[in-house]
């Protein structure tokens, strides 16, 4: 029989400086929000169906962007866990953008 291993999973990271925080926030809102402000402003300033085609293909586009930024940051073995925007902004955040200040970080923590 062969043991089952169960494996250990890596939390969604914290981020300690400012600056990291505000990055994640700014990117959280762009995950959130770009789907609907963009029709409504195709809307103010075109029309209802080009609002309504905008609507659709920013959908499709923010899938997509959100599907890459999700899938070259978290680790391969726990991509098959659901994120919301704010963990993926956190994930990207933290590996992508502020790994230095994370680094420095924990190695304040050690000494």
């Amino acid at each position: 029989m062969q043991p089952e291993y169960i494996d250990l999973i890596e939390s969604t990271p914290k981020l300690s400086s400012k600056r990291c925080k505000i990055v994640s926030l700014i990117l959280r809102i762009f995950l959130q929000f770009t789907t609907f402000i963009t029709p409504i402003i195709a809307w103010y300033l075109y029309d209802y169906f080009i609002a309504l085609l905008t609507l659709v293909l920013t959908f499709i586009i923010m899938g997509i962007i959100r599907s890459k930024i999700r899938n070259s940051v978290i680790p391969p073995n726990q991509r098959e866990y659901q994120y919301n925007d704010q963990g993926i902004a956190d994930w990207f955040t933290a590996k992508e953008l502020c790994f230095e200040d994370e680094q420095s970080t924990d190695l304040q923590e050690l000494t």
